[in-house]
C-alpha cells in the first residue's frame, strides 16, 4: 500500500507513544504509574460541568461559527484583560479545538517552505513537527539547567538569518518549567525591534500553573504586539483536557487566516465545551488556585526524592508540572540485560524494570534529559520515585 509522503516529514508525539506503551503493559495486567502524560489528574471543576449540562438542556447543539461564538470570544478579551493587561477585540480571538489545533492552524498560516522557524530547547514535541509539516526548517537554540533552560538576547540575535519568520517559545516552559521574567522578556523583545518581519508565537497554556507569581506575557510590549501571536487554552488551568478547547489572540489579518484554515479541518470547536468555557474564564478562578496549590506541594515532594538519586541531576522548574532531569551519567551503564546509550534507553529502562513511563528528552531537542510529569497523586509519585531509584541502583 503506497501512502503520501507527507507522512514521513514528522513524527508520532513521543508522549503519546510513551502513554501508549504503558497501556499495553497495564493491559497485561502489571501496575505501570505514568508520569509520561501532561495532563492535570484533577477533575473539571463542578462550576464549569454545570455550565456545561446547562447548554446541553438549552440546546446549544448546532454547529457554531468557525472562530467561536460571540460570548467566548468576548470571554476571552476580558480574560486577557483582567489577567495579563492586555486589549483584544473578539475580531483577535480564534476558538479552536485545543491548543495544539491553535498551534498548527498559525504556523501553517505563517510558515511557508524554507522559512525559518528558531524554537529554544528543550520545545514541547509537537513544535518541531508542525514547523516540519508546513515544509519549514527548525532552527533550534540550545539551552542548559544552568542557564535555566532561557535563552540570552544574544543566543537570538545569532540565529536569527534572512529566512528567519518566526519565533516560537512557550513560557512556562513544557518540558523544563522554565519561565521568562519581565525583564529576560524586555532582552528578547530589543532584537526583535531590529527585525520587524519576525512573528513571535507565544504559547501560554501553562500561565496560571505558575509557582513564581504573576504571570508575563511578552504582548504586553506595545511596539511588537502586532507580531505576536498568544496562542492559549483551557487545558492546564481548568483541567479541561478532554474539553478541546484552545484559543489564538492575533492581529486580524492572522486571526482570519486562521479562521479560514480552520474552516477547511474541523469548523468550529465542539459548542457544550465553548459554553462551559465562558464561564470557566469569567468566574471562579480558586478550583485554578487550589490546583496550584497542590502542585506546589508535589514540586516539592519531587524535588526532594530526585536529589535522592545519585547521579540523576534537576534543575527547579518555576511553572508548568513537570521536571526535566539530566540523566547523561547513566549512559553506558548496564544492568547486565539492558545497556543505557540514550534517554530513550533510559525511558525503556524505567518502564520496563520499575514500571514507570516517562518521555525522552531526545524528543524535546535534549537528548540528555528525561521529562516526569507530577500531575499524579502525592501516593504515586512517592511510589514510582522509590522503584526508580531502586532500578537506577541495579545498573553499573
Amino acid at each position: 500500500m503506497q501512502l503520501s509522503s507527507f507522512l514521513q516529514r514528522f513524527n508520532e508525539p513521543e508522549t503519546l507513544k510513551m502513554a501508549k506503551l504503558g497501556r499495553e503493559l497495564r493491559a497485561k495486567g502489571i501496575d505501570v504509574i505514568d508520569l509520561s502524560l501532561g495532563e492535570p489528574d484533577f477533575d473539571t471543576p463542578e462550576h464549569i460541568k454545570d455550565a456545561a449540562i446547562k447548554a446541553i438542556q438549552d440546546n446549544w447543539s448546532h454547529y457554531p461559527p468557525v472562530a467561536g461564538f460571540p460570548d467566548l470570544r468576548q470571554a476571552i478579551c476580558d480574560k486577557l484583560k483582567r489577567d495579563n493587561d492586555l486589549d483584544y477585540n473578539p475580531e483577535n480571538i480564534v476558538v479552536s479545538t485545543g491548543a495544539k489545533q491553535s498551534l498548527a492552524n498559525v504556523i501553517l498560516s505563517l510558515v511557508d517552505e524554507a522559512d525559518e522557524v528558531i524554537i529554544p530547547t528543550p520545545y514541547w514535541v509537537t513544535y518541531s513537527e508542525l514547523v516540519k509539516i508546513a515544509c519549514g526548517r527548525v532552527v533550534e537554540i540550545k539551552t542548559t539547567a544552568k542557564e535555566g533552560f532561557k535563552i540570552t538576547p544574544e543566543q537570538l540575535e545569532e540565529a536569527i538569518t534572512p529566512h528567519t519568520n518566526v519565533f516560537l517559545f512557550s513560557s512556562p516552559c513544557n518540558p523544563s518549567g522554565a519561565f521568562y521574567s519581565k525583564e529576560e522578556l524586555k532582552g528578547l523583545v530589543n532584537v526583535f525591534r531590529k527585525y520587524p518581519n519576525i512573528y513571535i508565537i507565544s504559547d501560554e497554556i501553562y500561565e496560571y500553573i505558575n509557582f513564581t507569581g504573576q504571570h508575563e506575557s511578552i504582548a504586553q510590549f506595545d511596539d511588537i504586539k502586532d507580531r505576536v501571536i498568544i496562542v492559549n487554552g483551557l487545558s492546564k488551568g481548568f483541567a479541561m483536557t478532554g474539553w478541546r478547547l484552545g484559543y489564538i489572540a492575533a492581529k486580524p489579518e492572522i486571526a482570519k487566516a486562521c479562521e479560514k484554515i480552520q474552516g477547511q479541518f474541523t469548523s468550529g470547536a465542539n459548542t457544550i465545551a465553548q459554553k462551559a468555557a465562558v464561564t470557566a474564564l469569567t468566574t471562579d478562578l480558586r478550583p485554578t488556585a487550589e490546583m496550584v496549590k497542590e502542585f506546589t506541594a508535589r514540586r516539592k515532594k519531587v524535588l526532594e526524592l530526585v536529589s535522592e538519586i545519585p547521579g540523576m541531576e534537576c534543575s527547579t522548574p518555576d511553572g508548568a508540572f513537570y521536571i526535566f532531569p539530566d540523566i547523561s551519567s547513566y549512559f553506558g551503564k548496564s544492568d547486565g540485560t539492558m545497556e543505557i546509550n540514550t534517554s530513550g534507553d533510559f525511558c525503556m529502562y524505567l518502564l520496563n524494570n520499575a514500571h514507570v513511563s516517562s518521555v525522552m528528552g531526545e524528543a524535546f531537542g535534549d537528548p540528555d534529559c528525561v521529562r516526569f510529569s507530577f500531575a499524579n497523586s502525592m501516593k504515586n509519585i512517592e511510589e514510582a520515585f522509590r522503584r526508580i531509584k531502586e532500578a537506577l541502583a541495579k545498573l553499573k
